[in-house]
């Protein structure tokens, strides 16, 4: 790979001196193998469906990851006590993105009954218990602003985005599956006790969308809950924080450099193919061919919500196939993998743009050993560019795009010593088993976050990330 000097720079220059990052490049799988990803077959996993059989739960599947469950749980051995667990997912299973919606296609969104639903509440009288109000998106055509959004907007009584009916049964599911494996391990009640436990939500709707039918499979006689939420200002969960830094490092390493824009060349002809079902001119500014992010999002939206494939309006005859649609979801999985962990510079670009999230979680991990903290068990409901630079940061072997309810566990664990006194473990799971990095933790440097000392896990963190201070003043240059 060819680094451009202004990535050679920051490689060199670091978070500061104080910190010792070092990029540890994935393994090279189909996922990341432009060739395959381009010449190949068949989608990267399940596209279709929420549903994955129990002999292939473990397996990719963006409609609906695997997560945490009590079939494939390892239990560890008895002398290792669970104190405390941190989760951070992904959202559930949506409609597009309105910006996705620029096809000039023959397949509509109906939301007829699943709005989201929005009012406000006080705290005694009358307004303690207020009408629900339920949100249904319309267009009227007397406005002439209306053909500014995506045709698939105009006629649909759906927000964009926002968590289906299939969407919200998964994140019920998502939460019953989380309490049969943790409720006993952390003696929680059916009611939520905020003492022990906290749900955090980015201002983004579908994320408290999802955390009403997670929160109701987690606590099922709590029907009150109260979500903690950062400002878009300094919000580490989305990490909406200002960083020109990592802004900078990221647009140098994607549009900014022949490597990345060698697979949007590779993939003209398919562009070509796309642009003639959707009517999305060559020439457009809104993305749609800086990257296959509007055309991945758009076209697996449909096939999770069991919707068939577009057609064009104008011209029947063409339409999204199968063999297209899954190289699109090849490419997809290609870019996340460049952009998180291929690209030299993504650890970097996952220090700076998501670290705050990271320290957050080691203060959290340090209040449980210190014993300041009655809090058994911290969820966070977040989105896939959450989860992305996370993964990066960890340095994970085998990059994917963090399909809809991906989780990582973050379980502590304390141990008795010969001594008497306490050891302290951390593991950490993805798709519900231990993660698998390219970092040199875990047994005999095996990368495997399975019971690795936690003092290793914050000494990494010290030198990828470095402290607070260090992170504010990296990020400003």
């Amino acid at each position: 790979m060819i680094l451009s000097l202004f990535q050679l720079t920051f490689s060199l220059a670091g978070l500061t001196s104080a910190t010792n990052l070092v990029h540890y490049p994935p393994k090279l799988t189909n996922l990341n193998n432009l060739s395959f990803v381009l010449n190949g077959s068949g989608a990267p996993g399940i596209f279709t469906s929420s549903i994955t059989p129990d002999s292939e739960y473990g397996i990719y599947n963006w409609c609906n990851m695997p997560h945490v469950r009590t079939r494939e749980y390892q239990v560890p051995a008895s002398d290792y006590t669970l104190k405390y667990i941190e989760i951070i997912q992904r959202h559930h299973k949506r409609t597009p993105y309105a910006s996705n919606t620029f096809f000039k296609e023959d397949i509509s969104w109906d939301c007829t009954g699943e709005g989201p639903v929005y009012y406000g509440k006080g705290t005694i009288g009358v307004t303690s218990d207020p009408t629900v109000v339920q949100w249904s998106a319309y267009t009227n055509p007397e406005n002439p602003f209306t053909n500014s959004v995506g045709p698939g907007f105009v006629g649909s009584n759906c927000a964009f985005p926002q968590i289906t009916t299939g969407g919200i049964n998964d994140s019920y599911i998502h939460g019953a599956d989380l309490r049969a494996v943790y409720a006993e391990r952390l003696n929680l009640s059916t009611a939520l006790d905020p003492n022990m436990f906290k749900i955090r939500v980015t201002s983004n709707p579908i994320t408290s969308q999802v955390s009403g039918g997670l929160l109701h499979g987690l606590f099922p006689d709590s029907s009150d809950v109260a979500a903690l939420i950062q400002a878009d200002a300094f919000d580490s969960l989305s990490a909406s924080y200002s960083c020109p830094v990592a802004d900078s490092i990221f647009t140098a390493y994607t549009t900014g450099s022949v490597n990345w824009t060698e697979h949007l060349e590779d993939g003209a002809v398919l562009y070509e193919e796309l642009d003639a079902v959707s009517g999305i001119a060559v020439n457009d500014t809104a993305g749609w061919h800086t990257s296959f992010d509007h055309y991945y999002d758009n076209l697996s939206a449909k096939q999770c919500d069991s919707k068939p494939l577009p057609c064009s309006v104008n011209d029947t005859s063409l339409c999204v196939n199968q063999s297209l649609a899954d190289t699109v979801f090849r490419l997809g999985s290609y870019e996340y993998s460049y952009y998180y962990r291929d690209a030299f510079n993504s650890t970097l670009f996952g220090a700076l743009s998501y670290g705050a999230w990271v320290l957050e979680l080691v203060g959290h991990l340090k209040e449980q050993i210190e014993g300041t903290s009655e809090v058994k068990y911290f969820h966070n409901v977040a989105h896939d560019d959450s989860l992305g630079p996370l993964l990066g940061i960890l340095q994970i072997s085998e990059m994917v795009w963090p399909g809809m309810g991906s989780e990582i566990v973050f379980e502590l664990y304390e141990k008795p010593s010969s001594s008497g006194s306490s050891n302290y473990f951390l593991r950490v799971l993805w798709g519900g088993q231990p993660m698998q990095t390219s970092l040199p933790l875990g047994t005999n440097s095996s990368g495997l976050l399975e019971m690795i000392p936690v003092e290793d896990f914050f000494d990494y963190v010290n030198n990828t990330i470095g402290t607070g201070p260090e992170l504010f003043a990296a990020c400003q240059g």
